[in-house]
């Protein structure tokens, strides 16, 4: 008998969850799932993040710590309507064993058609990463091409400079603003130094 957790979620306080727990504890019981958590956000957007949906953070929180098999939910905008964090919860859960049953898209990933669905939102997600990939590349060779120097700040050369200014008294913080670099490059070069 697999353990199951509804997540509930309705966009405004007028609204109930109570129609889509009705029809999501239908359907456990008739495939013979015992229902262990209910998860319910009420009044808040499916556009709101992790942070701000304290329902979804639990529910995410306690798939990690295997409270439960599978996740129901009415339909995967309940779930989240920004395909990254959507995307991002997917992973975890699929990393984590846990199945999915999505009500109004048929989606279960308990059967082998399910488990289908399931690794194809993995292939979307990793078209997503790769054209993000493409885009931060072709905006750093754009910003290389007018000129804009990329990366770290150049350690300054005269390490005896620094070197001199701690013997003088100055004190770490100090030195890094005389020298405008951070305390931590500042630490890191005098340790350097003879």
């Amino acid at each position: 008998m697999k353990r199951v957790a509804l997540y509930l979620r309705v966009s405004t306080k007028e609204q109930t969850t109570e129609n889509q727990r009705i029809e999501l504890e239908r359907v456990a019981t008739a495939r013979g799932w015992q229902m262990t958590a209910i998860y319910e956000d009420e009044g808040i957007s499916g556009a709101k993040g992790r942070d701000r949906r304290p329902g979804y953070d639990r529910l995410l929180k306690d798939a990690v710590r295997a409270k439960f098999e599978v996740i129901m939910a009415w339909d995967v905008s309940r779930l989240g309507r920004s395909l990254a964090g959507l995307v991002t919860a997917l992973d975890e859960l699929h990393a984590q064993g846990i199945d999915l049953y999505l009500h109004q898209q048929a989606i279960d990933t308990t059967t082998p058609s399910g488990k289908a669905m399931f690794q194809m939102t993995g292939v979307f997600a990793e078209f997503e990463r790769s054209m993000i990939r493409e885009r931060v590349k072709a905006g750093l060779v754009r910003a290389k091409s007018q000129g804009i120097t990329l990366g770290r700040p150049r350690i300054p050369a005269d390490r005896v400079s620094i070197n001199e200014d701690r013997k003088s008294g100055l004190t770490v913080r100090q030195i890094a603003a005389k020298h405008r670099i951070s305390v931590g490059t500042a630490h890191h070069l005098l340790r350097q130094t003879p």
